[in-house]
């Protein structure tokens, strides 16, 4: 069974076992606009907590994805390198960027959950 928390910069994660899969959430990808151009990270590269790990380009903006925990990424999803738009269409679903095994998949539990996102972006405006 996966269970699904979100940051304050607008992520969503899913754990599944101890796989971790990131993408942005739906508030997200409807402030950004289309998408045109996103760089995944590599696969097998480990990160720190708040390294840069993809970068996203829109047509109103461009920003980054930082890594939510120490870990390494196993996955990325390559479909997104021809069709960034998926992004737009499925964030929560087909639009992900990348999975990933966490050092220590403790802090995924002080993630907000659905109901504590939705107030949080009701707070943003």
């Amino acid at each position: 069974m996966s269970t699904i928390k979100f940051t304050t910069e607008h992520e969503w994660l899913r754990l599944d076992g101890n796989v971790i899969t990131v993408g942005i959430t739906d508030y997200a990808q409807s402030h950004l606009g289309d998408l045109v151009y996103i760089q995944l990270p590599d696969a097998d590269n480990s990160y720190k907590t708040g390294e840069e790990v993809a970068v996203i380009e829109s047509v109103k903006t461009a920003g980054g994805i930082a890594m939510p925990f120490d870990g390494t990424v196993t996955e990325v999803n390559s479909a997104l390198n021809d069709e960034p738009g998926v992004v737009n269409e499925d964030p929560l679903g087909a639009g992900w960027f990348f999975k990933m095994t966490a050092a220590d998949t403790s802090a995924f539990n002080a993630l907000m959950d659905e109901a504590a996102y939705s107030d949080y972006i009701a707070k943003q405006g």
